[in-house]
């Protein structure tokens, strides 16, 4: 009955899965945990467009990585952490070199199974920060940045903007969140700060059922005068709480989310939605080599549902780079394994010694996409910069150089985090996994 309840949400919920292979022999098996259905598919639809086109791409133009096509596998979770375990369950016999759980809270209970079950983790810029830590987590991947990372580049673009974090001591700064995993996640790190630069944090938790009715929060904001507010939505949460900003005239300037705002969060606040701004890592468009690839090759054929109009947007583009990762994982493996059919033991390999340098993205249609990183075995994040990009009425427009993390603050309290959940999760392995030279 649970085979026959995902292959209707594949089918019903998405357009239908390539057939999965008999053989693992007969392709390199790369499911998505997707959600084009529900609350979150307002943001969720985006991503998983770009995840499969990229990947689809490279099956048209390559024929797959390495002469070895990709068997591409969407599961419809909804956001929802029960689906989520539930995909994971029904993928991992097929044997996958990678899982993208595409929810913090579905990434959460996959993080014990990783190791047992020899599939590496992807979780691209969420999930649980501590896992950067590739020496108590070997099977989990979450570059370019973390929650933590993230919090720490918004405080510090405050202080920026007020000549100095020192500058930060009275002030007020709200923080509305998803009250799940994805928003809580950042916490631990938001409340350090207030400590150690004297703001005080005001927080607005907003449950996923309550995305849509906001109206209790923004009175708390209206009522409390935050100076600037701090956002970890997704879903409908974020045009939800553009909108209420807009409404209570909330200075929008001083309106900062992390990375998941897509342009129609912005757009549907109407014009006072302008000055809204949000961290991103990478760029938006089209006139990338690799892009123009997908137009060419896949985009107004079979199997992509991309609208012409989302195409090189913000969300979009994040899922392109999400499976630029998964390509070079995989990619990597054959090379330091010398097999073209590669298992989940040799990808996380690869993810291990990805090093996406300038030159590599110029050569993989990037130029200019995005910064390089370089992961290891100890360092399975990067911790990137980011900068600031603001609605100007229509789309993002980049505002700030690159900002880097305060590695300072993050770094000491993430190693503890990583230490934590080692102790407490009673029988938690020490590394047996060997480090490859290059890393």
């Amino acid at each position: 009955m649970l085979k026959r309840a995902l292959a209707a949400a594949l089918i019903g919920g998405t357009f239908a899965a390539a057939p999965v292979p008999a053989s693992a022999q007969e392709g390199i098996y790369v499911p998505l945990f997707t959600y084009r259905t529900g609350p979150f598919s307002g943001s969720g639809t985006h991503i998983a467009n770009g995840m499969r086109d990229y990947l689809t791409m490279l099956n048209e133009r390559d024929g797959g990585i390495g002469g070895v096509k990709l068997i591409i596998d969407e599961c419809e979770t909804g956001y929802d952490t029960k689906k989520g375990v539930e995909c994971y369950e029904a993928v991992k016999g097929k044997k996958p070199v990678m899982v993208n759980p595409w929810s913090t809270g579905i990434a959460l209970p996959l993080i014990p199974k990783a190791a047992v079950d020899k599939i590496p983790i992807l979780s691209m810029a969420y999930g649980l920060s501590a896992s950067a830590d590739g020496t108590r987590f070997p099977w989990i991947f979450n570059p370019p940045n973390t929650y933590w990372d993230g919090a720490s580049m918004i405080i510090k673009h405050i202080g920026q903007q007020e000549g100095g974090l020192d500058k930060l001591k009275g002030k007020k700064i709200g923080y509305i969140y998803l009250d799940a995993g994805f928003g809580k996640e950042p916490i631990p790190l938001l409340e350090q700060l207030a400590k150690d630069y004297g703001f005080e944090l005001k927080m607005y938790p907003v449950a996923s059922t309550e995305m849509q009715n906001q109206a209790s929060q923004w009175l708390g904001v209206r009522r409390d005068r935050p100076d600037y507010m701090i956002m970890y939505g997704w879903g409908a949460l974020n045009p939800t709480a553009v909108k209420e900003a807009v409404k209570i005239n909330y200075p929008m300037n001083k309106f900062i989310s992390v990375w998941w705002p897509s342009e129609d969060d912005a757009r549907g606040a109407g014009p006072g939605a302008k000055g809204f701004k949000t961290l991103n890592w990478h760029a938006t468009g089209t006139e990338f080599p690799a892009l123009k690839d997908i137009e060419k090759h896949v985009l107004g054929k079979a199997g992509s549902q991309t609208q012409k109009e989302t195409f090189g947007e913000v969300l979009y583009n994040r899922g392109v780079y999400n499976s630029l990762l998964i390509a070079e994982g995989i990619a990597n493996a054959q090379k330091i394994t010398g097999k073209k059919q590669v298992t989940g033991e040799d990808v996380r390999r690869g993810l291990e010694n990805l090093n996406l340098s300038a030159a590599r993205l110029k050569e993989l249609g990037f130029e200019g996409f995005a910064d390089p990183i370089q992961l290891s075995c100890s360092d399975h994040n990067g911790h990137k910069a980011a900068f600031i990009q603001e609605f100007d009425g229509k789309t993002y427009v980049k505002v700030t150089e690159p900002i880097t993390p305060l590695t300072e603050k993050v770094k000491p309290l993430l190693d503890a985090a990583a230490k934590e959940y080692a102790e407490k999760n009673s029988g938690w392995p020490a590394r047996t996994e060997p480090c490859d030279k290059s890393s």
